[in-house]
């Protein structure tokens, strides 16, 4: 029985693309080692179709495989912890944190965090196992929102999910060139920081990520399994350092000490600020979620990675805050430090010698690079599987997979083109580009609220849901209301600026490029979209209705 839109797309809007892909659909055979017949496996070798369940859950979504399934448990599970890179993201935006909240703030607020994710991406993993589908949010927004806000909704989380990975491009490797340009200064007091320097740094950057995503692809999987070897070794090779070498504060004033830098008018305001630290060290573990039709065995591989690479790396990320923490020395010369980071400033009055800082620094370098790596692989799926449902202008081109390949890689280079443009602006304005950076928070934290909204509005009128090898059980609802809960007061906080008074060139213009987004996308549906965008639950035949 198919799950139906009140806006349902009649055949003959549909791409001939779309009209095959809708023909091959097929009911799901009851042996889990038959295939699947008549289902159209597309230009992919046997070996990378992935198990019968996929081809189920390929056949049930409506899709045709395009993409290798060369991702296992441990290759995904590295690849989300790399690209999240919690304690390296961590350790870069300490200053956040202790302006607003101080160390006591970081820790406890940190656990807050941790704890509010961790009902989030337990409700995010139940929708990845009742549809794996690399569109993610959008697509689950198809099936689970009312009918008559289905397809909006769905067209404007998808935009939104667009825009954020694409600025989480720049936001990393816009991050990682500037540490660079901070180790320059540590090491050369002569050395100018220019913007355009890490402009051109950011490019760079993006670009050696490009290439892992191409030439190296049939290797990603392998290469994150590695690189997540450097993502754990890298934590103790800073953390070991400061523990035996730096005077440490009294655990009272770590555990206990809140601090107002930022000026609001109170310690409670100022606290929920800090949490942006946190917040942006610990958001994106969906990531797995978009590269879910190169998963094997996807609807039961996923939800465990995704849950297992935010335990780790919440752990990890924990273990870091409580070594800075109690490590970090005098707050006011490391956030006056000349390299613009105070973690440098740290490794620097630690070791005291600049050889051992700059090793340290180098590590998350290393890290954060890997980190843009992912990031370049989950931004170009979620892009290309918006592009084959017709969300996005050119999608007939972005959504090509190149023969051979069996990787989207028009959308990798459109992915390439947006950071080159974005990273542009740095060079007029870092306010204009921290601005575009934040889409990044705002946009995922929105994609969660509307999915996670939809699912609990059906458990609450006892509507069916796909059946899943992932569940939540008879705790579903309470899930789900507590992660809104959760998200709903991290949500306004992420648009308040770091201190006041307020001036231009200190005020968060995230919520101006937010609006921008949301505006645009909804100018452009009304315009255009609704008659090409194909809502994703067109395409959806589940035996049952939703099982």
């Amino acid at each position: 029985m198919s799950t139906a839109s009140s806006e349902a797309v009649e055949p003959k809007a549909m791409t001939p693309a779309e009209i095959r892909s809708a023909s091959h659909l097929v009911a799901a055979a009851d042996d889990d080692d038959a295939d699947i017949d008549g289902y159209e496996m597309g230009a992919v070798d046997r070996r990378y179709q992935g198990t019968a369940a996929d081809r189920r859950d390929m056949s049930q979504l409506g899709r045709v495989q395009e993409l290798r399934r060369n991702f296992q448990f441990l290759s995904i599970l590295g690849f989300a912890c790399t690209l999240i890179s919690t304690w390296e993201v961590l350790t870069t935006t300490l200053l956040i944190s202790l302006i607003d909240g101080g160390t006591a703030g970081l820790i406890w607020g940190y656990l807050a965090v941790a704890f509010g994710f961790s009902l989030v991406y337990m409700s995010v993993a139940e929708m990845a196992s009742m549809a794996p589908t690399s569109g993610g949010q959008y697509h689950w927004v198809s099936e689970f929102a009312p009918k008559p806000a289905q397809k909006f909704l769905s067209y404007l989380v998808g935009w939104l999910c667009f825009t954020g990975w694409q600025a989480a491009i720049v936001a990393i490797a816009f991050l990682t060139g500037t540490i660079i340009q901070g180790l320059i200064v540590l090491n050369d007091v002569n050395y100018v920081f220019e913007r355009w320097h890490g402009t051109l740094i950011v490019i760079a950057i993006t670009a050696f990520a490009i290439f892992f995503n191409t030439v190296l692809a049939k290797k990603l999987p392998v290469v994150e399994g590695l690189l997540l070897v450097l993502h754990v070794l890298g934590l103790f090779a800073i953390i070991i350092p400061l523990w035996v070498l730096a005077p440490r504060a009294s655990a009272s004033d770590v555990f206990t000490v809140f601090t107002n830098g930022g000026g609001w008018p109170t310690q409670g305001t100022s606290a929920m600020v800090g949490l942006l630290t946190p917040v942006i060290s610990l958001i994106g573990f969906d990531c797995a979620v978009h590269m879910s039709e190169e998963v094997k065995d996807a609807s039961a591989t996923l939800p465990k990675a995704m849950m297992w690479s935010f335990g780790f790396n919440a752990t990890l990320g924990f273990l870091m805050a409580v070594t800075l923490c109690f490590t970090l020395g005098n707050v006011t010369d490391i956030s006056a430090s000349a390299t613009g980071y105070p973690f440098i400033q740290i490794f620097y009055n630690v070791t005291g010698s600049y050889a051992g800082a700059s090793v340290m620094t180098v590590i998350l370098v290393l890290t954060l690079t890997a980190s843009c790596i992912a990031e370049i692989a989950t931004a170009s799926r979620q892009l290309w599987s918006f592009a084959r449902d017709r969300g996005v202008p050119f999608s007939s081109t972005i959504a090509r997979v190149t023969p051979g390949w069996n990787i989207p890689l028009n959308a990798v280079f459109v992915s390439l083109l947006v950071t080159v443009i974005l990273s542009l602006i740095n060079i007029g304005s870092t306010a204009a580009l921290n601005a575009i950076i934040s889409l990044t928070s705002v946009s995922l934290l929105t994609s969660y609220m509307i999915v996670i909204g939809c699912v609990l509005l059906k458990r609450i009128r006892g509507q069916p849901l796909p059946a899943r090898r992932w569940s939540l059980g008879r705790f579903g609802g309470v899930v789900n209301a507590a992660a809104l809960c959760f998200l709903l007061p991290i949500y306004v906080f992420a648009f308040f600026p770091a201190a006041l008074p307020v001036v231009p060139a200190t005020m968060n213009w995230g919520i101006v490029m937010y609006a921008g987004v949301i505006g645009f996308a909804t100018v452009y549906y009304f315009a255009w979209g609704r008659r090409q965008y194909v809502p994703p639950v067109a395409l959806v035949k589940r035996e049952g209705g939703g099982g």
